[in-house]
């Protein structure tokens, strides 16, 4: 079989390449190179946990010559900047907390890899994504792909691609899912790819040098960054903040008020009057919330019923019970415990056993 390979120069994904180069498949190996924050500084550090760098520039070459495969470099830095950064900017406007990784997901990784994968000619998109694909028979006897969770649930990654589709999961392939990280280390070293004790997985956000974004934020959004109050729900002034989009619902650090017995937390932002509102840790929970831009895998829950799931709001939260109404454009989920608060503009994304069945966005409407 002919397979496109995304190669980024981490452990995982090299793996992958030598893994389907053994098992005698032809591999085309493909890096990309994605929009950096052009206002950083210029003696930023760029951080060992991040994907775009020098050692992962070299160890993807240095994979395919071992292998004798092509390797093509290809900049998808506009594309990244329209699709991942700009409305990453835009929701911290609106008071937002978004997660760009899975829109990355959705529109670069498996959205403009899988065109270059049909450009090369090639059968299959093969990537170190820790998670797992599956053809399910549905009872009118036709097929359906279903996502699934890794079996190595502290790598599990399936939170992230529920944006994912069915004519996308029919062209990937996962071969990390079914392996622990200990087996892929071990692989490594089998196969000879180079990387040390101080060998980090990355997992920040890439498109700026800092671990956190608040830098970032402030970088680009200077009209946004402005100091207002920080109050509780009778309107009573606490304290100030330094901008919003630098602080998210359910943040408990970092506030800059002091002297209280009972630590504050963040329940809420107003934009259209830039403050801050914070109550008493644990003062506040959260029955049920409304989800938008739903999106469905490999099948839709029937309309206007109440549908227990389980659900995670961050991709490696314990998963918890509660009860969709979706009335066939949006929904609302119930908990069946109430939850501390949530930052919208983060997803709610919903299992059926090991299955990702599909997810949307938390708002407060």
């Amino acid at each position: 079989m002919k397979i496109l390979v995304a190669l980024s120069g981490g452990i995982d994904s090299s793996v992958v390449a030598h893994l389907l180069h053994e098992q005698g498949h032809e591999l085309i190996g493909v890096r990309f190179t994605l929009w950096t924050d052009p206002l950083a500084p210029a003696l930023a550090d760029i951080l060992p946990s991040k994907c775009c760098n020098a050692q992962t520039a070299y160890r993807t070459r240095m994979v395919a010559d071992a292998l004798n495969i092509p390797l093509h470099i290809v900049s998808f830095e506009d594309e990244f900047k329209k699709n991942v950064v700009d409305p990453f900017l835009e929701d911290h406007k609106k008071g937002l907390t978004p997660n760009p990784c899975i829109n990355c997901n959705r529109t670069m990784k498996f959205g403009k890899l899988l065109e270059l994968m049909e450009e090369y000619g090639c059968e299959k998109l093969a990537t170190g994504h820790y998670t797992r694909v599956a053809r399910e028979t549905v009872n009118d006897g036709t097929d359906r792909m279903i996502l699934l969770e890794a079996l190595d649930g502290p790598k599990d990654q399936s939170y992230y691609l529920y944006g994912l589709g069915q004519n996308q999961l029919q062209k990937v392939m996962f071969p990390l899912g079914g392996m622990h990280k200990e087996e892929v280390f071990a692989l490594a070293r089998h196969y000879n790819i180079p990387f040390d004790e101080y060998y980090k997985e990355s997992q920040d956000l890439c498109f700026f040098p800092e671990k956190t974004p608040q830098e970032f934020l402030k970088r680009h959004l200077t009209d946004a960054i402005q100091p207002g109050h920080i109050i509780r729900r009778d309107g009573t002034v606490v304290g100030s903040h330094k901008g919003l989009p630098l602080y998210t619902v359910g943040q408990r650090h970092g506030l800059g008020i002091g002297g209280l017995k009972i630590p504050l937390e963040v329940v809420a932002k107003d934009a259209s009057a830039n403050t801050l509102i914070v109550t008493e840790q644990h003062s506040e929970l959260l029955q049920d919330i409304s989800l938008t831009e739903l999106h469905w895998i490999s099948w839709a829950p029937v309309p206007d019923t109440r549908i227990p799931f389980e659900y995670r709001t961050r991709s490696l939260s314990a998963r918890k019970r509660g009860w969709l109404n979706f009335d066939g454009n949006s929904a609302r989920f119930t908990f069946e415990k109430p939850e501390h608060p949530q930052a919208y503009g983060q997803s709610l994304v919903l299992y059926r056993g090991e299955e990702i069945v599909g997810g949307g966005v938390m708002t407060a409407s």
